[in-house]
């Protein structure tokens, strides 16, 4: 054990332990350290960030925030990745969960196996939004002005011999989606694979979680899906599907 390592986070866990701060001589005090040594210790948190003297007190500075919401980050990540696996089992096929954050499509988990594996990434997801179920279930739950800006940056554009042909055409496609409807997609981003979407709650974000298969299996498209929209209804209610991560 590294002695110095030990005894700073006993003086971060004090620090931690006073909202409104404390002084040198109490957290000493309530860490266990010598003054001297605990002078020496909070020099060195402040001058990294890890604390803030304001008054004569020492409180958690910055970089202290930092760590705790990487965890907090970290623990909604692994919620999500363990809630995909559950959907990925009940529905027996890969199952992706994406956003639309900051005018770009973000996939923020997949969850797959080695028998059913997910659909590669071969061509930059972010900017094929109009040629996979994902990006078009994501485009369809943002407003006219959110749409076209996103086409500007990423033109419409054929992806494979079935991708949407253009941007009024997908445009069609997209405003005669009825409310909550899936989005379904035949080998328009990868070849030889069937994708389907189903818009998700996530507070004021478009988000989206999707399953894929290989074309073979295309009847079972609109079963799966069917499925999974059931089994997220089910859990919903209970899960916190966090967009900040």
């Amino acid at each position: 054990m590294i002695g110095s390592v030990q005894r700073a986070l006993r003086l971060l866990e004090a620090v931690g332990s006073h909202s409104e701060g404390a002084p040198a001589k109490q957290l000493a005090r309530e860490a266990g350290l010598p003054l001297p040594t605990a002078y020496h210790l909070l020099r060195t948190l402040t001058h990294e960030g890890y604390l803030r003297r304001e008054g004569g007190v020492f409180v958690l500075g910055a970089a202290a925030g930092r760590l705790a919401g990487g965890g907090l980050q970290q623990k909604r990540r692994s919620m999500i990745l363990d809630s995909l696996a559950h959907f990925r089992d009940a529905v027996g096929a890969p199952v992706y969960f994406a956003v639309f954050r900051e005018g770009e499509i973000e996939l923020v988990g997949v969850s797959d196996t080695p028998a059913s594996p997910a659909v590669e990434e071969w061509a930059d997801f972010r900017s094929t939004g109009h040629a996979h179920a994902i990006g078009q279930c994501l485009l369809a739950q943002l407003d006219e002005k959110t749409r076209r800006d996103y086409y500007a940056r990423h033109p419409v554009e054929a992806v494979t011999r079935y991708t949407v042909r253009d941007q009024s055409a997908l445009e069609h496609r997209i405003g005669a989606l009825g409310r909550m409807e899936p989005v379904t997609e035949r080998q328009e981003y990868a070849l030889g694979t069937v994708c389907a979407a189903i818009p998700i709650t996530a507070g004021d974000t478009a988000a989206t979680m999707a399953i894929s298969l290989p074309l073979h299996q295309e009847e079972r498209l609109l079963y799966v899906v069917d499925r999974l929209r059931s089994e997220v209804g089910a859990l919903l209610s209970t899960l916190s599907f966090s967009i900040s991560i």
